[in-house]
């Protein structure tokens, strides 16, 4: 009888322990300020670091982006050699998302804004060039946050 008591007593301490974790609440608010913040990181390493590295260091390993024509780049290193092109490499991009939002769980989000490209073309003038950016983030297991969609 005793051995079965305990049996049981150990489940249910087991059962409250297990209903316990996994149900941290993370508000929305929370989140958006997150991938706010990731934006925020993305678009200051492309100024410092170059945008090749940016790009693929802010890059899930599954991450796609769509570039001209539709044509679409997949995974961190075709991006990266996307973006090793001469004309990144002295060009600059400033941007900022507009709209945040994020899932329920808190492990997806999207953003979408404006951006500004510049670079200058062979005779040294400025040329621009502006549009509408939209990025999907995916949460990573150490807590970061890595576009999967750009």
């Amino acid at each position: 009888m005793y051995n079965l008591r305990s049996f049981f007593i150990s489940l249910l301490t087991l059962s409250l322990i297990c209903s316990c974790q996994g149900n941290e609440t993370v508000s929305p608010e929370k989140i958006k300020a997150q991938i706010a913040q990731a934006e925020k990181d993305f678009e200051k390493m492309a100024g410092e670091k170059g945008i090749a590295e940016a790009f693929a260091c802010f890059a899930d390993s599954n991450a796609v982006i769509k570039r001209q024509n539709d044509t679409l780049i997949k995974g961190k290193e075709n991006i990266r050699n996307f973006y090793s092109y001469d004309f990144y490499k002295n060009a600059s991009v400033k941007w900022s998302p507009d709209f945040i939002e994020a899932s329920g769980n808190g492990d997806l989000g999207y953003t979408f804004g404006k951006y500004l490209w510049q670079s200058k073309d062979s005779s040294g003038k400025l040329r621009e060039s502006a549009g509408i950016f939209h990025t999907v983030w995916k949460k990573q297991k150490d807590g970061s946050w890595k576009y999967v969609w750009d």
